[in-house]
């Protein structure tokens, strides 16, 4: 008796007869549940969550509630610009051999949510930002509570509220599944690994001052069922990835810089990239997106092709505000290089051909550099094995 033919999708063997799009999307039913509720691990240390090995995986969102308690004592306690949402400090998903498919801070996860999401904005929604009421460019949702702010000094004693949220894309769309992950095998591989900021990125004491942060994780995760058709599931094309990577980068000058982009191959497909440039004694600053601070922006390739270069970070600033209905190159000093907004089919990069990819980032004249580093996070789809 012949064998049915089996195709790859994500090193996962399924029939070549059950990927049928049209028919999984008429027949499929999504699922929201909560896949875990445990006690925060605390600062400096690390929750390990396992994801549950069923129906095709899309979305999981991590959510921390719990109370912030300040206590000066004789000294003051500060906390840092990594506050709140870098309380994340690393983000590691991996599935079915693809190692670190969402290697990224939590700041980088809100922002890259405004970025896809160009009807979700901020507007409106009050935080306090280095010791200023901000209402655009928060990246903060009005259920979210912050505790106190961001880079807020001489903090009062005291227990403050804390929920924080942040949305783990697994496919790049939450439409068409691309990079979605098929879970209901034995041979699935998942793993979910939170690593939790340290005191010292978070907060600045001193003195006696101390502060503490308690309370639990949540981790929400949004699935879709298989059908069963005449006895055979039923599934779309599951033979990408998506991928959101960060890299750091601290041989920065100033005048022109050329970050060599990580990652580069056949089969990659560049969606977008987005930076922050960091600097400052401790903890640093993120530099706000104005003309004080940048000079051109833009990307290359091969030997020198420009295809992008802005002559000053407000251009691409205000770009990128058009783009995604949030100012996100204010108060955390963002800024995108965006090739999948308008037409994905038409302006995503091919990694493949682009070869010798850098980011061109030039910092004024009149900044003080202090351990300034880039963090840049490239966000792409690839074929399973690429």
């Amino acid at each position: 008796m012949a064998q049915a033919a089996e195709r790859y999708m994500q090193g996962i063997a399924v029939p070549e007869s059950a990927v049928r799009p049209s028919e999984f999307f008429a027949r499929t039913r999504r699922k929201l549940g909560t896949e875990v509720s445990k006690t925060f691990a605390g600062l400096a240390q690390q929750d390990v969550v396992e994801i549950k090995k069923t129906d095709i995986l899309s979305e999981v969102t991590v959510r921390f509630v719990g109370q912030l308690t300040v206590t000066p004592g004789s000294g003051s306690v500060a906390t840092t610009r990594r506050w709140p949402y870098d309380l994340l400090r690393q983000v590691r998903f991996t599935a079915n051999g693809q190692s670190n498919l969402i290697n990224c801070s939590g700041a980088k996860l809100k922002v890259r949510e405004f970025m896809h999401h160009h009807d979700l904005n901020d507007r409106g929604v009050q935080q306090s930002i280095a010791g200023s009421t901000i209402q655009q460019g928060t990246l903060s949702q009005s259920h979210e509570s912050w505790g106190v702010g961001s880079g807020a000094t001489a903090i009062a004693g005291g227990t403050y509220d804390v929920d924080l949220e942040w949305v783990l894309p697994i496919a790049e769309d939450q439409v068409d599944l691309m990079g979605a992950i098929f879970c209901a095998t034995s041979s699935t591989d998942l793993s979910l690994v939170l690593d939790w900021a340290t005191p010292a990125e978070l907060f600045a004491l001193a003195g006696n001052g101390a502060a503490g942060l308690a309370g639990k994780v949540q981790v929400i995760a949004k699935r879709f069922s298989i059908p069963i058709s005449d006895g055979n599931i039923v599934v779309p094309d599951l033979s990408q990835f998506h991928s959101l990577i960060q890299t750091r980068y601290t041989n920065l000058s100033l005048g022109v810089n050329e970050l060599r982009m990580t990652g580069q191959g056949a089969g990659k497909t560049l969606l977008r990239l987005f930076t922050q440039v960091w600097n400052g004694a401790g903890a640093g600053a993120p530099l706000a997106v104005t003309d004080a601070n940048y000079g051109r922006l833009g990307w290359r390739y091969s030997g020198n092709e420009t295809p992008d270069e802005l002559e000053s970070g407000i251009i691409l600033r205000a770009l990128n505000e058009r783009y995604y209905n949030t100012d996100i190159g204010k108060a955390h000093g963002f800024f995108c290089h965006e090739f999948a907004q308008e037409n994905a089919f038409r302006d995503t990069v091919d990694l493949g051909t682009t070869s010798e990819f850098r980011q061109l980032v030039e910092l004024a004249s009149g900044l003080t550099l202090t351990n300034a580093a880039a963090e840049y996070v490239a966000e792409s789809i690839f074929v399973a094995g690429a």
